[in-house]
C-alpha cells in the first residue's frame, strides 16, 4: 500500500493537493492537511464515509469553494479559482450526483447549452447542435439520442448527457460525485466501459464514491478520507474490500448476513389494494399498486430514483391521499385519514426527505424525539409535558442508535445528515410501530452507522412488525429483504423471493425491459422466474 502521494515520476500530475485545509465561517473543518495526487489518464477513487470531507475536495478542485490553506495544482500548475468557469477553461469538467439538466431541452439543447453554435440572427443552429454532439458522443463511444427530450430519456442517458456537457468544453479531467447512485446494475456497466474509454482517449477521472465494490471494480488507484483527512493511499488491484472499509471507519467491520424469512404463507398483516395516485400538478405517479405485507416480514420496493416511491410512502404514510384504492392494517383501512389517524393505527415513517419531512431543524432532539408521540400520556399530564421523561427517553435512544451529539438539547439542525437520520430511525423505531414505511433509511449514513440502523430493521421485523423498505441501493434491498418489488412508472412490474433474485435481472425490471404480466407481490401471486414472465 503506497502511503506517500508523490513519487510519480517526471511528468505533472494532472491535480495535485498539496497540505489543503478548508474551514468554514463558522469553525467546521471540512478538511485538514489533505495531501494527494491524481496522475494523469487515470481512474482515481476518493472513499470515505458521508461527511469525510469528499466533496469538499471536489468543489475546491472545481472552483465552487476556495482553501483556506494550502495548494492546488492542476498540471504542474499552481491554481486559484474562484469560479467554476475559471476550472472549465483549465479543462475541468464536474458531474454533480444530482444532475443538472433541462428537462424540456434535448439532449443536443443541454450539451451546448452556453456555448451554442449560431446561425442566422445569432439563433441557435439545431442542426450544427445535432451534428457536434452526434460526433462528440461518437468519438467517446457514449451512446445518446441528440434529439431527445432529456426528461423522456432513462437515468443513464442523462448522465452520458452530463459528460458530453463537459467533454464539449474541452474538459481533460472530469470529475464525478457518486455517480453510480441512481443507476441500475446493466447502466452502471455502461456507465463503467464509457468511463473506460474516456481514459483511453486521455481523460484523467476522478470518483467520490462510498461503494466499495465500484471502488475494486473501476479505478486504478484510491485515496481515503476520514473526518477530513487522508488515511491512506493504494493501488486498488493492491488492497481488498475489508481493508478499504477499515480505512474509511477506522476500525474493523464484520459481514452483514441477514437470516431471511419466508412469511407467504402468512396472513398479510398489510394488504394494498389498487392504490393509485396523481400529484397536484396532474401527473400519474402511482398505477393499480397492490401488495401484501406479513407480520415479521420485509418487503423490498426496487427501482430508479423517481418511479413513484416517494409517492407512495407519502400515501402509505397519510400525508397524501390516494385517488383510488387502499391499504389495510390488521383488517383496518388505514390510508386516506391523514397522518395522525395512521400512526394511531400503527404506522411508523421514516420519510425519504428526512430535513423537509423527518424533523423540525430549528427544534431540539427531545423535541424532535416526541414530536409525534409528546400527547401520550407517559409525556404529557394535564396538558404539560414531562420534562424528565422526555430526557430520559432522549438520552436512552441517543445511546441506543449512538447519535453523535454533545448534548440532547442540541438543536437536531446542527447535527450531520448522518446522525439526523439516526434520530428520525429511533423516533420511528421505538415507538414500536406494527408497520414500518422505511424510505432510504440508511441514505447519509456512514457505513458502521448504517449496519447498525439494518439491524434496528431486522430486529423489528423479528419482533413482528411488517416491514415496507424503500431503497435506492439495490445492494440493500438485496441484503435485508424477504421479499422484492420492482416499481417501474409508478407500477409494480415484478415480484421475486429475495433468496433467488439475481440483481442484474432486477435490473432489466427496473428500468422496464421486462415486467411480469398482471405484476402484483402479494401472497398468491406468481414470482419472477416463472415461465409467464414476458419481454417487453
Amino acid at each position: 500500500m503506497d502511503h506517500h502521494p508523490s513519487g510519480i515520476g517526471m511528468e505533472a500530475p494532472a491535480i495535485e493537493l498539496r497540505n489543503v485545509s478548508k474551514r468554514y465561517g463558522n469553525g467546521t473543518l471540512a478538511n485538514e492537511d489533505v495531501s494527494l495526487t491524481i496522475r494523469r489518464g487515470e481512474i482515481h477513487a476518493i472513499c470515505g464515509e458521508n461527511g469525510a470531507g469528499k466533496s469538499t475536495i471536489m468543489k475546491m478542485i472545481y472552483g465552487l469553494i476556495q482553501p483556506s490553506a494550502g495548494t492546488v495544482l492542476i498540471d504542474g500548475r499552481e491554481c486559484h479559482f474562484t469560479h467554476p468557469s475559471q476550472a472549465i477553461a483549465a479543462g475541468i469538467g464536474m458531474v454533480a450526483q444530482h444532475l443538472n439538466l433541462v428537462p424540456s431541452f434535448t439532449v443536443a439543447e443541454n450539451v451546448v447549452l452556453g456555448q451554442e453554435p449560431t446561425g442566422r440572427g445569432g439563433l441557435l443552429d439545431r442542426d450544427a447542435a445535432v451534428a457536434a454532439v452526434r460526433q462528440l458522443a461518437k468519438s467517446f463511444g457514449l451512446e445518446v439520442d441528440p434529439m431527445a427530450n432529456v426528461g423522456d430519456v432513462s437515468i443513464g442517458m442523462q448522465q452520458r448527457t452530463e459528460i458530453l456537457k463537459t467533454l464539449y468544453r474541452g474538459a481533460r479531467i472530469l470529475l464525478m460525485d457518486e455517480p453510480t447512485a441512481v443507476l441500475t446494475p446493466q447502466e452502471t456497466d455502461e456507465l463503467f466501459a464509457a468511463i473506460r474509454r474516456l481514459v483511453t482517449s486521455g481523460v484523467t477521472v476522478v470518483i467520490i464514491t462510498h461503494k466499495l465494490a465500484e471502488v475494486k471494480a473501476i479505478s486504478d488507484r484510491l485515496t481515503v478520507l476520514r473526518d477530513g483527512r487522508v488515511t491512506g493511499y493504494a493501488e486498488t488491484s493492491d488492497i481488498d474490500h475489508r481493508t478499504i472499509a477499515e480505512m474509511m471507519v477506522g476500525r474493523p467491520l464484520a459481514p452483514q448476513i441477514f437470516k431471511r424469512v419466508v412469511a407467504t404463507a402468512r396472513k398479510p398483516r398489510v394488504r394494498v389494494r389498487r392504490l393509485s395516485y396523481v400529484n397536484a400538478q396532474g401527473s400519474v405517479r402511482l398505477t393499480d399498486i397492490n401488495f401484501d405485507v406479513a407480520g415479521g416480514e420485509i418487503l423490498g420496493i426496487a427501482g430508479v430514483e423517481g418511479n413513484g416511491q416517494n409517492s407512495l410512502a407519502r400515501v402509505l404514510s397519510g400525508l397524501s391521499a390516494p385517488q383510488a384504492g387502499s391499504g389495510e392494517l390488521d383488517g383496518v383501512t388505514f390510508t386516506s385519514k391523514g397522518v395522525r389517524s395512521a400512526r394511531k393505527s400503527g404506522v411508523a415513517t421514516v420519510p425519504e426527505d428526512r430535513l423537509s419531512e423527518g424533523v423540525a431543524a430549528n427544534l431540539d432532539i427531545e423535541q424532535n424525539i416526541v414530536a409525534t408521540t409528546y400527547y401520550e400520556r407517559k409525556f404529557s399530564a394535564f396538558g404539560c409535558l414531562k420534562i424528565a421523561a422526555i430526557g430520559k427517553w432522549t438520552s436512552d435512544l441517543i445511546k441506543q442508535f449512538d447519535v453523535k451529539t454533545a448534548s440532547s438539547k442540541t438543536p437536531i439542525g446542527a447535527l450531520s445528515g448522518g446522525n439526523m437520520q439516526k434520530v428520525v430511525m429511533a423516533r420511528e423505531i421505538s415507538g414500536e410501530p406494527k408497520f414500518l414505511v422505511a424510505a432510504q433509511p440508511t441514505r447519509g449514513v456512514d457505513i458502521g452507522a448504517a449496519g447498525a440502523l439494518r439491524e434496528e430493521l431486522v430486529a423489528l421485523r423479528d419482533r413482528g412488525a411488517a416491514v415496507l423498505l424503500i431503497s435506492a441501493d439495490l445492494e440493500e434491498v438485496l441484503s435485508l429483504s424477504d421479499r422484492i418489488a420492482v416499481l417501474f412508472k409508478g407500477e409494480i412490474v415484478a415480484h421475486f423471493r429475495a433468496d433467488t433474485a439475481d440483481q442484474r435481472e432486477i435490473g432489466l425490471y427496473m428500468t422496464g425491459l421486462k415486467r411480469q404480466p398482471q405484476a402484483a407481490a402479494t401472497v398468491d401471486a406468481p414470482f419472477a422466474h416463472d415461465p409467464q414472465e414476458v419481454v417487453a
